[in-house]
C-alpha cells in the first residue's frame, strides 16, 4: 500500500510540474520537435506568438526569417483594408448608354457596364450578387428606360484597373485554373467556370463533356489522361495569352467524384457582355452588333466610349461580407482587387505593385519594417513572397483593438480547433490567427518552407505545435 501511495505521490508531483511548465517552455520543446523532424530536415521554420492585448512576446523561434507565406498573406491584405477603406465599404458598378433612344425604343448607340473593381459581381456566393440577379436588375433598368432594340453594341468596360491582370511573380502552371483568375475592373462570376469532365480508364484519354456555362467562343482541347484512384485531381487549365484555345493538361483520379475542372475566364468583362446580349435575346430584346470589351476594342485599335447616360448603379456587399468568404475559401481574386483597390483608393493607379507600396507605406507608420513585408501580390499565391511572422503576428496584434475587429476575427476558418487563417503552395505551409490560452489571448503566426514528404503529415505535425496554445 505504501509504495502504491508513492506511486501515486510521484505521478501527481510529475503531473503538476507539466501543468506548471510555462507556455514558452511547452513551445519550445514542441517547435524543437518540428524542426528535428525528418520532414524539415531542410526546411526553414517560424514561429512568432504574441499576447494579442498588448503585443508582447509570449515565444519567438526565427521571428525575422523572411519566409514565402502562401494564403496567410491574406491576413495582412484584408487588415489593411478594413483600416484603408472601412468596413462599410461598397464597390458601385455603373450600367448606363451613350447615343440616344429613338420613338419605337431604338437605342442607337451602346450598352457600357462599367466597372469599378467588384469582384463579386455574379457570384454565387450572396443573394444579391449571383448572375441571375445581376442581368434581371440590368434588364429591369432598360426595359423601364423604355429600350426595346439596341442598333450598337454591349460593352464590357474593365478599363479602371488598367491593362495587367496577372501579379507580377505568379507561376505559369497556375495561370488558367480559377484559383489563378486575374484581376479586372470588371468581374464576372469571379472570372471562373467549369468544364466537365468525361473520364474512363486507367491511362485512357480523358474528354470534355460540356462547360458550365457554355462557352461558344472558346476551343478546348484535352491532353488530360485518367490516373489510378488516389491520386487526386492533378489536371490544370492553360490558356496562351490572347488566345481562343485553352489546354487542359494532366491527371485526373479515377475515384474524383467532381469531374470537373474549374478555369480563369479570358476575358471577364466579354463575358459579361456576352451573358447580358444573350439574355436580352432570349427576351426578344434584339441588339445588332457582337459584344465587345475594353481589351477586344483594344485590339481592334478602337476605344470604348463612356456612359452618357446612367441606368442603374450596382453595389456589391459591404467589405465585412467580402472579407468573410475571402478569408473562408481563400479567395485569392477577392484579395487582388482589394490590393488594387488600396491603391486606388489613395489616390495612385490601380496596379498590384502601387498597392503593395501603399501597404508598405501604412505599415512602416505603424513600425513595420517595409523589407519584413516583401510581398508581390495580395493573396499569397505568389512563391516570391516574404514575409516574417513577427511581422504577419504584429498586424493581427494590431486588429485585435479595431472596432471592426469582430467581422474580421469572423472570416477566418476553425482548423484544429483554432481560428486561423491556412497557407498552401508548393512545399510551404503556413497558419496565423488567435486563441485563448487559460484566459490569455494569443494571436500567432508559424510558417514551415521547403518541408518534404506530405502535406497532411507536416500539418499534423504543425497542429501539435499549436496545441501547445491550447
Amino acid at each position: 500500500m505504501r509504495i502504491h501511495t508513492k506511486c501515486l505521490l510521484s505521478l501527481l508531483f510529475i503531473t503538476g510540474q507539466v501543468a506548471a511548465q510555462p507556455l514558452d517552455q511547452k513551445l519550445q520543446s514542441a517547435f524543437g520537435r518540428l524542426q528535428a523532424d525528418s520532414q524539415c530536415r531542410y526546411a526553414s521554420l517560424s514561429l512568432t506568438v504574441l499576447d494579442a492585448r498588448t503585443g508582447e512576446k509570449v515565444f519567438t523561434a526565427n521571428p525575422n526569417m523572411g519566409l514565402a507565406t502562401a494564403s496567410t498573406l491574406k491576413t495582412i491584405t484584408t487588415i489593411t483594408a478594413f483600416n484603408l477603406l472601412g468596413k462599410d465599404f461598397q464597390y458601385q458598378t455603373q450600367f448606363g448608354y451613350n447615343g440616344s433612344i429613338g420613338a419605337d425604343g431604338t437605342l442607337t448607340g451602346d450598352l457600357i457596364i462599367k466597372g469599378a473593381g467588384d469582384p463579386t459581381l455574379g457570384s454565387w456566393r450572396y443573394e444579391n450578387t449571383h448572375e441571375g440577379h445581376i442581368l434581371g436588375l440590368m434588364v429591369d433598368a432598360l426595359q423601364k428606360a423604355g429600350i426595346k432594340k439596341i442598333n450598337g453594341r454591349i460593352i464590357g468596360d474593365d478599363s479602371v484597373f488598367g491593362s495587367q491582370s496577372i501579379p507580377e511573380g505568379w507561376i505559369w502552371m497556375d495561370v488558367g485554373n480559377y484559383y489563378g483568375a486575374g484581376t479586372s475592373g470588371l468581374c464576372w462570376r469571379e472570372n471562373q467556370f467549369d468544364i466537365k469532365l468525361r473520364t474512363g480508364r486507367i491511362d485512357s484519354p480523358i474528354s470534355i463533356s460540356h462547360e458550365v456555362p457554355a462557352m461558344p467562343y472558346l476551343n478546348f482541347k484535352s491532353e488530360l489522361v485518367n490516373a489510378p484512384a488516389g491520386t487526386g485531381d492533378n489536371a490544370y487549365a492553360f490558356l496562351p495569352v490572347s488566345g481562343k484555345t485553352m489546354y487542359l493538361r494532366g491527371t485526373y483520379a479515377e475515384d474524383q467524384s467532381k469531374k470537373n475542372i474549374s478555369a480563369a475566364l479570358p476575358d471577364p468583362a466579354y463575358d459579361a457582355a456576352f451573358r447580358l446580349m444573350d439574355t436580352l435575346k432570349r427576351l426578344g430584346i434584339l441588339v445588332s452588333n457582337e459584344p465587345e470589351s475594353t481589351s477586344s476594342l483594344a485590339a481592334k485599335g478602337l476605344i470604348a466610349p463612356q456612359i452618357g447616360t446612367n441606368l442603374t448603379t450596382l453595389l456589391s456587399p459591404r467589405l465585412s461580407q467580402i472579407v468573410y468568404w475571402l478569408n473562408q475559401k481563400s479567395i485569392n481574386l477577392y484579395a487582388e482587387q482589394l490590393l488594387k483597390t488600396i491603391a486606388w483608393k489613395a489616390g495612385k493607379k490601380p496596379s498590384t505593385s502601387n498597392g503593395v507600396e501603399v501597404e508598405h507605406e501604412f505599415w512602416s507608420a505603424r513600425g513595420i519594417d517595409p523589407h519584413s513585408l516583401n510581398i508581390v501580390d495580395g493573396s499569397g499565391l505568389s512563391p516570391g513572397d516574404r514575409v516574417t511572422t513577427l511581422t504577419m503576428a504584429t498586424i493581427l496584434q494590431s486588429a485585435k483593438k479595431e472596432t471592426w475587429f469582430p467581422d474580421f476575427y469572423n472570416s477566418l476558418p476553425t482548423y484544429n480547433d483554432i481560428k486561423m487563417k491556412s497557407g498552401t503552395i508548393l512545399n510551404v505551409l503556413t497558419y496565423a490567427g488567435y486563441h485563448s490560452y487559460h484566459g490569455r489571448e494569443l494571436c500567432f503566426s508559424i510558417m514551415v518552407n521547403n518541408f518534404n514528404g506530405s502535406s497532411k503529415a507536416i500539418k499534423e505535425k504543425i497542429f501539435r505545435v499549436l496545441d501547445e496554445l491550447k
